[in-house]
């Protein structure tokens, strides 16, 4: 009697993309609590018009590809890519802008591919570079911490804002938008002043930007969660962030006057978060051990290069896409070497 017998694998592992997405998406509320607390209602919508925009371009460029549509969605990738965009997003962005770069982000930089699995970049990265570039007057208007300004946007006029482009009634965008940590620091530093200065303002806290610290506290709870679940691995959060802090340091010691403390890096932007969340993405990332490795002390050092010398303060988005480029080579010359194989000169 001939049994009918499927195709391997026949016995399934404990991950699966939806979990995997799932336990992504638990990491990031803490941090995303943290925005929402200290920058306001902004956040919510960019994250609601930013996942219904993932959903549907989703479904709708796979109908045009004849692919099944429930069987992908409910994977949860294109929800971590908008919810990735979002958080990057200044609050009061435009609405057109945050369809225009979550669109892209499917669409192109994901789906045109061949979806998840093929995209050579990060998706969520493409986006925000794509909206930067082609927008960086609103791209940079984020508003000042609650720590700060002591008056948010109620949900009335952050969704006013958000869909007409326009500040309330006798506001305009320089009162009520500020320049984030990252922004000031080299604002001042170009006007030659010296670090002990700017940290008078009651812009900055303990080692980074007053609001911005906590925030990047909870994402590295999150962050260490995937760590322990095993959603991701150690190495390249540790590469990137110590390659970071390293030469940080090194230049903070050679004039603290000039480079702030090396901490300031990790509690002043989204260094926190791309090393846990973005930088980890296992399709577009370095997937060898040694790999992993040279692959997040590198993204680390092109921030710290491209924040003090290149023209964005922030430089996350563009050091990850950057060594996405790399990641195949870095893999090829870094493959493990297989059990039982003897190196040439062994012979």
């Amino acid at each position: 009697m001939q049994f009918a017998t499927g195709s391997s694998p026949h016995l399934a592992g404990p991950q699966s993309v939806t979990r995997v997405m799932a336990l992504v998406l638990l990491a990031l509320v803490p941090g995303t609590l943290a925005m929402l607390w200290y920058f306001g209602w902004g956040l919510l919508i960019n994250l609601a018009i930013a996942v219904i925009t993932a959903v549907v371009a989703e479904a709708a460029i796979l109908l045009l590809r004849g692919r099944p549509v429930a069987a992908t969605l409910i994977d949860l990738s294109a929800v971590v890519t908008a919810w990735l965009l979002a958080l990057a997003l200044p609050p009061l962005l435009p609405w057109w802008q945050t369809v225009l770069g979550t669109t892209f982000a499917i669409v192109i930089a994901k789906q045109l591919f061949g979806g998840i699995g093929f995209n050579p970049f990060n998706p969520a990265m493409a986006g925000y570079v794509l909206l930067l570039v082609s927008f960086p007057v609103t791209m940079t208007r984020w508003l000042p911490p609650e720590v700060l300004s002591g008056n948010l946007p109620s949900l009335a006029d952050s969704l006013h804002m958000i869909f007409s482009g326009t500040p309330p009634a006798g506001q305009t965008w320089d009162v009520i938008s500020g320049a984030t940590p990252l922004d000031q620091m080299r604002t001042e530093l170009s006007q030659n002043r010296m670090i002990s200065e700017i940290h008078k303002s009651p812009l900055w806290g303990d080692f980074g930007g007053r609001g911005w610290e906590w925030v990047g506290n909870w994402f590295l709870l999150g962050g260490l969660f995937m760590i322990w679940r095993r959603v991701i691995s150690w190495r390249i959060p540790a590469s990137m962030l110590g390659a970071l802090l390293l030469v940080a340091g090194l230049f903070w010691a050679i004039d603290p006057e000039t480079h702030p403390f090396p901490a300031f890096h990790l509690f002043s932007g989204g260094a926190i978060l791309g090393a846990f969340f973005i930088a980890t993405d296992p399709v577009s990332a370095s997937t060898t051990p040694r790999g992993q490795l040279i692959y997040g002390a590198l993204i680390g050092v092109l921030v710290f290069i491209i924040r003090t010398w290149g023209g964005y303060p922030d430089a996350v988005a563009f050091s990850v896409l950057l060594l996405n480029m790399a990641a195949p080579t870095i893999d090829y010359y870094t493959q493990p070497r297989i059990f039982g194989q003897r190196k040439s000169n062994d012979a």
